[in-house]
């Protein structure tokens, strides 16, 4: 489904650039698709895939290795020919005179050789195939992590978009309001009962707004363009965000809901695959103090004149055994190591494990604050549209001065950019809470 999802959606992305029309996306759209195209998710799958393959390496130590080896020799020494000879059966009772043995000729050799070693006991290969399990299951995680900031990051500059629309049209309000704050003041000088220098403030107060819009309108195309490279489409991509930021708020989590959920956090578990990378580490390591059985068999054949030749043949196989006893103390340094990094990964999980919890706490009080912050300015911008509706009536009336009407209307203009601020500032808040508790991807993708 969301394969389906994608790949709709890269076709209206294609041809909303061919056409030039705007691509359509929810918040929700916008995080599955950095999901699926966004470039340092890639490459993290990428680099997952390419450490599964190291489980395969690892293992292949105790599989048989079959070799083919085929050599040509010349040689006129002594020791040389008198072997070159014997491999090829071609030994004769001539070959033992003085004379042949010092000063042989020129002797040509086609050795073919096909060998077989099959390790019966290495004490090295299961725990080398444990490590490479891990870290396997650590670049998932760390795939996994990829995704959580990716999502994330889409989310926030989601966030960032509607915001600058939301400062787009509250500063083509403040326009709005302006203009007609001008024509007031235009009028009210005609009829003899205004000052000019009220038209002339009303007008740099009109081109104060005038700038606002100019800047948030430059804001809300930077902002495109983030997306746009966050979800992995061209930047010149033209992205319309369905919504507003009330739209954008996720369904918040209980305290009950994320009771446990420190251990979802991809640090925590990345943490505990270290941990347990270091402990069969330490195995690794000892093994070294155990010998190593293995076996072996090969089939030869030697010919003068070609490759592949069955002037003579001859097999051998046998079984090898292998132990060091003294190596200069290098295992003992060895364990010793080992043992040191798994007593820091346990410190390093330990601690991880407090700074998860401490992020969580702090995403549930942030989010808490960002609620009264918001439901204050809500009241604030309906306080000051009221000011600002009492004070023009006034005004009108000859009964306020153009000061007061200013004043009330910058201060509607701060009010409305600071909802923005604020509403924007909860639902990030919402965002930051299943971030900490590593549930973000799955509840916005559900």
């Amino acid at each position: 489904m969301r394969r389906l999802l994608f790949i709709t959606l890269l076709i209206v992305s294609s041809a909303a650039t061919t056409y030039g029309e705007p691509l359509k996306l929810s918040v929700r759209d916008a995080v599955r698709l950095s999901l699926e195209n966004n470039g340092q998710i890639k490459a993290a799958r990428f680099s997952a895939e390419a450490t599964r393959h190291g489980i395969k390496s690892a293992g292949a130590r105790s599989l048989p290795t079959i070799s083919f080896e085929e050599t040509l020799a010349a040689s006129n020494s002594p020791t040389s020919a008198f072997m070159m000879k014997l491999d090829e059966g071609r030994f004769a009772a001539s070959d033992f005179q003085v004379d042949n043995i010092n000063n042989p000729s020129v002797i040509h050799d086609f050795k073919t050789v096909l060998s077989l070693r099959q390790p019966l006991f290495d004490p090295a290969v299961k725990p080398l195939i444990q490590i490479a399990t891990i870290e396997a299951r650590t670049s998932e995680l760390q795939l996994e992590e990829v995704r959580q900031h990716i999502a994330f990051r889409t989310f926030h500059s989601c966030l960032e978009l509607l915001k600058a629309m939301a400062r787009q049209v509250a500063a083509e309000k403040a326009v709005a309001d302006a203009q007609e704050n001008m024509r007031l003041a235009t009028v009210r000088r005609a009829s003899g009962v205004g000052l000019k220098s009220d038209e002339l403030r009303m007008r740099t107060h009109l081109s104060s707004v005038e700038q606002q819009l100019i800047v948030a309108r430059n804001t809300q195309s930077l902002s495109r363009m983030q997306l746009a490279i966050l979800v992995g489409l061209p930047d010149d991509t033209a992205i319309q965000l369905a919504g507003t930021i009330d739209d954008a708020m996720v369904a918040p989590l209980t305290s009950e809901a994320v009771s446990g959920t420190t251990t979802q956090r991809v640090e925590v578990r990345r943490s505990e695959a270290e941990l347990e990378k270091s402990q069969t580490a330490v195995t690794l390591v000892q093994s070294d103090y155990l010998p190593t059985v293995g076996a072996f068999a090969s089939y030869q054949l030697n010919g003068k004149d070609i490759p592949l030749a069955t002037d003579n043949d001859s097999w051998s196989v046998g079984v090898t055994l292998k132990w060091t006893v003294f190596d200069g103390f290098r295992r003992d340094s060895e364990r010793a190591r080992a043992i040191s990094r798994q007593s820091a990964a346990r410190e390093l999980l330990d601690t991880v494990n407090k700074d998860v919890r401490y992020q969580i706490k702090e995403s549930y009080l942030r989010r808490d604050e960002a609620a009264k912050l918001r439901e204050v300015a809500h009241n604030g911008v309906q306080d000051a549209e009221e000011t600002v509706r009492l004070l023009l009536r006034r005004y009108e009336n000859s009964l306020a001065t153009l000061t007061e009407l200013l004043d009330a209307q910058t201060a509607l203009n701060q009010a409305r950019a600071g909802q923005i601020e604020v509403d924007a500032g909860y639902a990030l808040a919402d965002g930051r809470v299943l971030y900490a508790t590593g549930t973000f991807v799955k509840e916005m993708v559900k």
